[in-house]
């Protein structure tokens, strides 16, 4: 039975930087971690170590640096040219992950981390057809109330009780496929993310896989150019603290947090001709 190579890619992964733009005193800020990966006729190289044909790792980050000195803009468009700058000759397609980490001002020049998510863009290009997909991670949430959980199988192993009223608490990681590269990537993301938010506030959920297609669905009816939407929420589970042994009552107002193991929810959103 002969031995072949498979599918194959190398790159750099995780190259941090912080661009900052002082082209007046109100500085601008974008903090960025870029993974790039390329893949081609890269054969030779894992048969027999030849590596005329690799653009080394040590290339790719610098050319990520480099780029970022003329300016960073949309993380999409960012994406964009460097998986355009990456393919030719031995390189048939790139592979662009960014992540894009929040800031909020405090004045002209002073930031603090925020707590809003990470913005998220992966964006690929074959050498005659990019396509391009965003998302967010790290988005916490919580309802205080507004939430049921009941109604489902009992056997010998459950020890769940039922609830009419319970903490609903995730951090959503959502990432979405743009149907074209035509897009207005600031809005479009402002927009899903704003639809994320506003669908899990309002919607009175039995489950969270209600929530999750609620969430999904309110992102594809307000943002035309997303074709399908995957989330992926861990359930961020809140027990009700058992305080008579102190002589206290706790009428829904002390819980204490489980950290793990927890129900993870995950399910995709999309077009019916998707």
């Amino acid at each position: 039975m002969a031995i072949v190579l498979g599918a194959n890619r190398y790159g750099k992964a995780e190259t941090r930087l912080v661009k900052v733009d002082r082209d007046s005193d109100t500085h601008r800020l974008v903090d960025l971690n870029v993974s790039t990966a390329l893949s081609g006729d890269m054969a030779d190289t894992h048969l027999t170590g030849a590596n005329d044909k690799v653009l080394a790792t040590d290339t790719q980050k610098n050319t990520v640096l480099a780029f970022a000195r003329d300016g960073i803009g949309q993380i999409e468009d960012f994406g964009l040219r460097l998986a355009r700058h990456f393919v030719g000759g031995p390189i048939h397609g790139a592979r662009i992950d960014i992540e894009q980490y929040p800031w909020t001002r405090m004045g002209q020049h002073s930031f603090t981390r925020s707590g809003e998510g990470t913005r998220l863009a992966v964006v690929r290009f074959d050498g005659a057809t990019a396509t391009v997909k965003g998302g967010i991670k790290d988005l916490t949430v919580l309802n205080t109330t507004g939430s049921e959980f009941w109604g489902y199988p009992r056997d010998e192993y459950t020890t769940l009780p039922e609830t009419k009223d319970r903490i609903l608490a995730t951090a959503v990681t959502a990432k979405w496929t743009f149907a074209s590269t035509d897009v207005d990537w600031a809005k479009a993301f402002e927009t899903a993310r704003t639809s994320l938010l506003e669908a899990f506030a309002d919607t009175y959920s039995y489950s969270l896989q209600q929530t999750l297609y609620a969430m999904g669905s309110r992102v594809l009816t307000n943002v035309t150019e997303i074709s399908e939407i995957r989330l992926s929420l861990p359930n961020k589970h809140h027990y009700l603290c058992d305080l008579s042994p102190f002589g206290l009552d706790n009428p829904g107002e002390v819980f204490q947090v489980g950290d793990r193991p927890y129900g993870l929810i995950e399910g995709t959103v999309r077009r019916e001709d998707r």
